[in-house]
């Protein structure tokens, strides 16, 4: 009898904490987007649900249109120089900038490729995804073929480590970003069933 009400218990659990996971996170974006209200006067604040998140949409598309165009993307140029030069911010804003064009960049290769590495130890491989090729100057100084290469931590996958780690010491994966992090996330109880392995590329 124990043994069946644990069968259920765990059955149960696979149904709802991943359905209470997505559901919180839907909630939090979708409070954080209707945090745009706020833009808007209070006297003309409309108590509508989900109408900060269309107001966040038309915001973004908006500011992108503006600046796609010459004199839009002058205007940015110079708000960008006025930010420069405030210390703290300029450090903040120029941080998120670089890291917003290397994720959303047409020919950006941030994430581009799922591997291994053996971290923490030469005797444990690691998950982990190449980021970029690694600075011209980082490579001449230590005179080898780098990668630069982040490894996440599980089951939160934001915060992790950056490694420089000799191209020939890579497991290039053919799994999918999304199947890897998906693995990471899932502190390996999900695994993608087609996932193969191959030699790094000469």
């Amino acid at each position: 009898m124990s043994s069946l009400l644990r069968r259920w218990f765990v059955a149960g659990l696979l149904i709802w904490l991943p359905l209470a996971v997505t559901l919180l996170t839907i909630r939090f974006v979708i409070n954080l987007l209707d945090t745009s209200l706020l833009l808007l006067p209070s006297v003309i604040r409309p108590d509508i649900p989900g109408f900060g998140v269309l107001l966040s949409i038309v915001l973004v598309l908006g500011t992108g249109a503006i600046a796609a165009n010459y004199l839009g993307s002058q205007a940015l140029g110079w708000v960008e120089r006025a930010v420069g030069h405030i210390p703290l911010v300029r450090s903040i804003y120029g941080g998120m900038k670089k890291l917003a064009e290397t994720l959303f960049s047409g020919n950006s290769v941030a994430f581009r490729h799922a591997l291994l590495v053996r971290y923490p130890h030469a005797d444990s491989w690691s998950i982990a995804f190449q980021t970029a090729d690694t600075p011209a100057e980082l490579a001449a100084k230590l005179n080898q073929d780098l990668i630069t290469v982040f490894v996440p931590t599980t089951p939160n996958p934001t915060s992790g480590f950056l490694l420089l780690v000799r191209r020939q010491d890579v497991v290039w994966l053919d799994m999918p970003v999304e199947e890897a992090l998906r693995l990471v996330i899932s502190l390996g109880v999900v695994t993608p069933d087609t996932a193969k392995t191959k030699l790094p590329p000469a």
